[in-house]
């Protein structure tokens, strides 16, 4: 019953999340479902102590990335620079490489360093007004900003900082750079072939007669007039540079020379300064990014207050969809039958470690709706034997961790992962419009990456 608990729980979670029924709802209540399933549990105690702390620990942490990430997107929007941005791209480049404009642009903030939500939010504006102006359906909207955040350079390409790349170092004993070439052939599959297909479904739109379409504005979207002044591009594109720039400054340079012996002390968390300084350098790039956007463009805001409180409300949303999914992910986590899984996919392929733990990362990932959950429950459990089974058997370590990381990016993006619906959230689109697209882009190419990386790295 409690097997079964689960796997009910977690279809009804991505089917009645795609029919449109918030997540809000559906995490604790499924989550629960589960609990009661399983027997003998503290159905309430689960809820407050560990739905709810889950829940709440991820906001504590994250919500600062959110507000800034939302209220950065807004007055970039609002401010004109977003528009002024897609316009430059459209004239230099042609209303048809609109999908690559948007794809390689979330794909430079994030290998730089930017968090994918905060991304999402920085890039919907220019994206939007880059859909609308190359006249290419909304719905595949969300899609291209996956593609472009969370599939090549969230798993991928050599040296990216996401911390998908970062979790199988101690295991493997490996750095960022790990099989740097397999890693470079995998995301030159995932970004061309999830390219292909979007601009496939554009032109076969356009086939139809189908445009960009209506919609309603989101928090997110700019309340510009059409006949806006708008500002140069090289204004507009300042603040986004800076976000990369003064994150990598930050990150590089200036934190890992403070002295930060106070983060020990119980009042300050018993942290370290390494476990801090990528939120600390987000939150500061951030705020100066926004005062930037802010005094170049001061006088092209219709009310700047409203926009700043329009994107500080539009970041709620989001972080509580995503929040929600890591609570049932932790509550699914947690139950005895959850354990019987984990053990039966890591067993899976004795003696093939590297096919065994490509199948158990994007399983438990899958699960648990989180790329860095599933690949950390995995770790965890079984890294060690992993790297030691690779080791007897002449093993590479370096594509043992590329494989893990490829492997969290691909089940993690079915229905219910908190990024999906935090990215729906943002672009003010549903399941039902745009999940097939992301499904193709953000689980289906990626695995087949995965497998084509799994394969070579086996053969040479």
């Amino acid at each position: 019953m409690g097997l079964l608990g689960i796997f009910l729980s977690l279809i009804l979670l991505m089917y009645l999340a795609y029919r449109g029924i918030t997540v809000l709802v559906l995490a604790p209540l499924l989550s629960l479902m589960a609990v009661m399933m399983s027997g003998g549990l503290p159905v309430l105690a689960t809820y407050t102590q560990v739905f709810m702390q889950s829940l709440g620990s991820y906001v504590i942490t994250y919500f600062p990335l959110f507000m800034l990430g939302a209220i950065f997107g807004k007055v970039m929007a609002d401010g004109g620079a977003a528009r002024s941005i897609a316009e430059w791209i459209v004239d230099r480049l042609g209303a048809g490489r609109a999908i690559l404009a948007v794809v390689l642009s979330c794909g430079v903030l994030t290998y730089g360093g930017v968090s994918l939500f905060v991304v999402a939010f920085a890039v919907y504006p220019i994206a939007n007004a880059l859909f609308r102006r190359a006249d290419i359906p909304k719905r595949l909207l969300p899609a291209a900003i996956a593609l472009g955040s969370f599939t090549f350079t969230m798993t991928a390409i050599p040296g990216t900082p996401a911390i998908q790349n970062a979790i199988p170092m101690p295991f493997f004993g490996t750095n960022v750079f790990a099989a740097p070439l397999l890693g470079s052939l995998a995301g030159i599959i995932m970004l061309a072939g999830g390219t292909l297909w979007l601009s496939g479904r554009a032109a076969a739109a356009a086939t139809r007669g189908e445009g960009y379409g209506q919609h309603e504005a989101t928090s997110a979207d700019a309340s510009l007039p059409e006949d806006a002044d708008l500002p140069p591009f090289a204004l507009a594109i300042l603040p986004v540079l800076s976000v990369i720039v003064i994150n990598a400054v930050l990150t590089w340079l200036v934190f890992p020379n403070l002295t930060a012996s106070y983060l020990a002390l119980p009042e300050y968390g018993g942290t370290e300064l390494a476990a801090v300084a990528g939120i600390w350098a987000i939150i500061v790039s951030l705020v100066l990014s926004i005062l930037l956007a802010i005094a170049l463009n001061l006088r092209r805001f219709g009310n700047l207050r409203e926009s700043v409180n329009a994107g500080t409300m539009g970041s709620l949303l989001p972080i509580f969809n995503t929040a929600s999914e890591v609570g049932y992910g932790a509550v699914i986590a947690s139950l005895p039958a959850f354990a019987l899984i984990r053990d039966v996919v890591l067993g899976l392929f004795p003696g093939n470690p590297v096919a065994s733990l490509a199948v158990a990362v994007n399983v438990l990932a899958g699960i648990t709706g989180s790329a860095s959950g599933g690949m950390s429950i995995a770790l965890n459990t079984l890294g060690e034997q992993f790297a030691a089974m690779g080791q007897a058997q002449g093993i590479s370590m370096e594509l043992m961790h590329r494989v893990t990381a490829l492997s969290s990016g691909g089940f993690d993006a079915l229905p219910h992962n908190g990024a999906v619906i935090t990215l729906l959230a943002i672009t003010g689109l549903t399941h039902r419009k745009s999940y097939a697209d992301i499904f193709v882009v953000a689980v289906a190419i990626p695995l087949v990456s995965l497998v084509t990386v799994i394969v070579l790295g086996t053969i040479f």
